[in-house]
């Protein structure tokens, strides 16, 4: 492995290492990339992807110490890879639109 010179330090980044996660976030991670695999995305993005996350969620790799016992941040798997929207089909959004357009011309608003 080659050293990063970066800020007069040699620097060791060891990339695909993930001997420093715990068993948790590695049962998450595999977890994610299956979800991931299910819904069509490729192997590499998936596990790329499902990486992201548990780092995301958790800050990284195991850190010893005190202190590290804090809750993670579950949002990004909650979310699940959705970006938002509404839980009524296009035709139900519409029509309660209409509706409201209507109900607002009849009261001149």
């Amino acid at each position: 492995m080659e050293p990063m010179v970066g800020f007069g330090k040699e620097m060791f980044m060891p990339v695909g290492d993930k001997s420093k996660y715990t068993d948790k976030q590695k049962r998450r991670a595999e977890h994610i990339e299956e979800g991931y695999e299910k819904r069509g995305r490729s192997k590499k993005t998936a596990e790329r992807i499902a990486w992201a996350t548990v780092n995301k969620e958790s800050g990284g790799g195991k850190k010893s110490g005190s202190g590290r016992g804090k809750m993670g941040n579950r949002s990004a798997s909650t979310k699940g890879g959705h970006i938002g929207g509404s839980s009524q089909s296009f035709a139900k959004r519409s029509a309660a639109g209409k509706k409201a357009a209507r109900t607002r011309a009849q009261h001149g608003r």
